[in-house]
């Protein structure tokens, strides 16, 4: 309506119920609550180096993917190798 867009942050921890050879063991601890809040929720995560993964996490408009930006002393910036 308004063409504002919101940035929420959440912080995850470590599921004491998820396998520990599982490839994500870590859960979002804003529960429902956030999930039911947000449109389109992204996980970000440390790459190598000053890379850095972005992924669709929940949206009902976007499928699932993985982007990866840098972030540097000019900025956001196209990954590195």
């Amino acid at each position: 309506e308004f063409g504002v867009a919101v940035f929420v942050t959440n912080q995850v921890v470590a599921n004491p119920d998820g396998m520990s050879f599982a490839k994500d063991s870590t859960k979002p601890i804003g529960g429902n609550i956030v999930a039911h809040a947000s449109t389109t929720r992204l996980r970000l995560r440390k790459g190598r180096g000053e890379n850095r993964i972005m992924t669709v996490y929940d949206s009902p408009t976007l499928a699932e993917a993985d982007a990866q930006f840098a972030i540097s002393a000019s900025g956001v910036c196209d990954a590195t190798e």
